[in-house]
């Protein structure tokens, strides 16, 4: 697929395809519970949450025009997708997403393992942004060695570098 991207065991990941919209769709759905807490009219909170995926996927087209989108599977199921962008001075994850079901296993880390490794093979940092207070999250990315580079409005931005340290060149 890319340099240097391999994953261990039952987990694969394969390109995003227009046949995938209704799952994506879904998945989507099923990560935003928290819209289900509001005290609204369920046709409400379905049209929010219909509007919020449509804001996302326009906002990542427009940050991000040339990002690839891939689907998670396991075991050949389809379990949830990854969001990355393979830019000039580094490669960006910018979402990873995993059905409640395949949440805590594992999987992310054996994403962010293989995508260090496609990093390391062509000697780029490997960034995401994380949200300040998703302390677990910040926790994971630490153990696979990220660090925090700025923290804005809220966000941590983190990189992992090949070499373990800081690109003696700016990104």
């Amino acid at each position: 697929m890319f340099p240097g991207f391999q994953l261990n065991g039952a987990l694969g990941v394969r390109p995003a395809r227009s046949s995938d919209e209704p799952f994506l769709a879904a998945l989507y759905r099923a990560s935003r519970d928290d819209l289900r807490l509001l005290e609204l009219d369920e046709e409400v909170v379905e049209g929010l949450i219909d509007w919020q995926r449509h804001c996302q996927t326009q906002g990542y087209g427009d940050m991000f025009p040339n990002a690839l989108y891939f689907i998670v599977e396991v075991q050949g199921e389809r379990a949830g997708r990854l969001v990355v962008d393979f830019g000039p001075n580094e490669i960006r994850v910018i979402d990873i997403l995993f059905l409640p079901q395949a949440r805590g296993k594992g999987y992310g880390t054996q994403l962010l393992q293989g995508l260090q490794q496609a990093a390391a093979t062509v000697r780029a940092p490997l960034a995401l942004t994380v949200a300040s207070q998703n302390v677990s999250a910040k926790r994971l990315y630490g153990l696979l060695g990220f660090r925090t580079l700025e923290t804005q409005s809220g966000f941590e931005r983190m990189c992992w570098f090949p070499t373990g340290g800081r690109p003696k060149v700016g990104i």
